[in-house]
């Protein structure tokens, strides 16, 4: 049996109803793509992992509900079962996924690329990322270990996102990376 990249496409918020409606944020911006009666699901743990039984789940109704969307699943039979499913994820295989445009990246590519300073400095390698209110963080991991530390993902601190060298070149403002990585690789910091 061949493994295939499992997506992240929502995280189910609560039930809804009596009848056993979930109410699930979605995690994709092809939301009316992936939402879709008779579209197959896998189901994810709270984590985002795929579920150890490789559980499939299939859409009988949609149902748009302000930001989220209300989801009828046949192996969801009532509002007892679907309590069982708040807060865990739900996932698509990638290659059922439209391709991303020349300009994007999906956020689980991002995962382990290299981080480097516009100078040419190694800063580390992304290690997980947050949906903020601020916007999309970068979870960095320095190259010297060390804790972790966020560079946002903004148009004025991304340099350049090269997938195929795995590598996100940034110029980051003065200040944003912690002083203790600066000093580590050998570039103090203005002093006088």
């Amino acid at each position: 049996m061949t493994v295939r990249a499992l997506m992240i496409v929502g995280r189910v918020r609560k039930a809804h109803g009596i009848r056993g409606e979930l109410l699930v944020e979605p995690i994709t911006d092809a939301p009316d793509t992936v939402f879709v009666s008779g579209r197959r699901l896998f189901a994810g743990t709270a984590t985002g992992a795929p579920s150890a039984d490789g559980q499939e789940l299939h859409i009988t109704a949609v149902r748009q509900h302000m930001d989220s969307v209300r989801l009828t699943i046949a192996e969801v039979p009532d509002r007892t079962a679907a309590e069982l499913w708040r807060g865990r994820f739900l996932l698509v295989p990638q290659d059922e996924l439209p391709p991303p445009d020349d300009d994007e990246v999906y956020i689980h590519d991002l995962l382990g690329m290299s981080v480097v300073h516009v100078d040419g400095r190694a800063l580390g390698t992304v290690a997980d990322t947050y949906d903020l209110p601020q916007g999309l963080m970068l979870d960095v991991r320095p190259v010297n270990g060390g804790p972790t530390y966020f560079i946002p993902w903004r148009e004025e601190v991304l340099v350049n996102v090269d997938e195929a060298a795995r590598m996100i070149t940034v110029d980051p403002p003065e200040g944003l990376l912690p002083e203790g990585l600066i000093q580590a690789e050998g570039h103090p910091s203005d002093e006088s």
